[in-house]
């Protein structure tokens, strides 16, 4: 009897262990797009070179079955070495941005009332054009992630030794079962856009109360010192965030993904 009741509770034990993995709450603090009903449209500036464009193509897709989010891919600003923001949607954009120590990056500017205004994605070739990055997986797992960060969604994990959770907002050392989101992004989408807003901010005219139209801020993210300071690091220091104050309630947080464990110590912990 002794060891039925022991069996029993190891068996509810595990049961606990894997719905706190597949419960974890993984939104980017309460940040989201203001928008008056669901499911809204986030548009993504494409500025992208033809060999990127199926893989926005697949991200776009994918995170279109969300109920609550769209996405359109527009013409972007084609300026992808710069990459700069438009207010009201997030740019996309790849270039040889350098051996810097990162492979790719999701910034998203976040104004008084905790609202996305707009955001970018970068892509650094200088580290997809080789081994071992130059893979459909790999460009399929960072596009997917980088673009899931703008929508205001963390990461489901971010020890890449443990075994892939088969989702994007996974860190993981084997890209292949984690190219595309899973149920509990979209249910964590469904819940970080539950409530309604009575404006919005994705148009390039949002405007709010006392502070009339909204200006981008303009920040140079080629720079590693532009990114603020370091707020949160995985435990192997392969994934940090940033944040940089704007003055009147606004920021911006800049989630990063190193290329590989070698990349500078002294870029991980600015």
């Amino acid at each position: 009897m002794k060891r039925k009741v022991l069996y029993l509770l190891v068996v509810f034990a595990l049961v606990l262990g894997t719905v706190s993995v597949v419960d974890a709450n993984h939104s980017w603090g309460s940040y989201h797009w203001a928008r008056t009903a669901n499911p809204f449209t986030l548009k993504l500036g494409d500025n992208l070179s033809p060999s990127w464009d199926p893989f926005l193509r697949t991200t776009s897709n994918d995170w279109s079955l969300s109920s609550v989010i769209n996405t359109t891919i527009i013409g972007g600003l084609k300026n992808a070495r710069t990459c700069k923001p438009t207010l009201g949607r997030a740019e996309i954009c790849n270039y040889k941005y350098g051996r810097n120590g990162w492979l790719g990056i999701a910034s998203i500017w976040v104004n008084g009332g905790g609202h996305i205004t707009q955001g970018i994605v970068k892509v650094n070739d200088t580290y997809f054009n080789s081994a071992p990055y130059n893979t459909t997986a790999w460009k399929n797992l960072v596009m997917c992630q980088e673009v899931g960060h703008i929508f205001g969604l963390d990461h489901q994990d971010e020890d890449f030794n443990n075994l892939p959770l088969g989702t994007c907002m996974d860190y993981t050392n084997d890209p292949i079962p984690n190219q595309h989101p899973n149920a509990h992004d979209y249910e964590m989408l469904e819940g970080i856009y539950t409530h309604l807003d009575t404006t919005t901010t994705l148009s390039q005219t949002s405007t709010f109360p006392g502070r009339g139209v909204l200006e981008p801020r303009d920040v140079n993210l080629d720079e590693i010192r532009e990114w603020g300071k370091q707020i949160k690091k995985s435990s192997n220091r392969r994934s940090s965030m940033y944040e940089k104050d704007l003055g009147r309630g606004d920021r911006v947080f800049t989630f990063v993904v190193w290329a590989d464990q070698e990349a500078s110590t002294d870029n991980r912990e600015r």
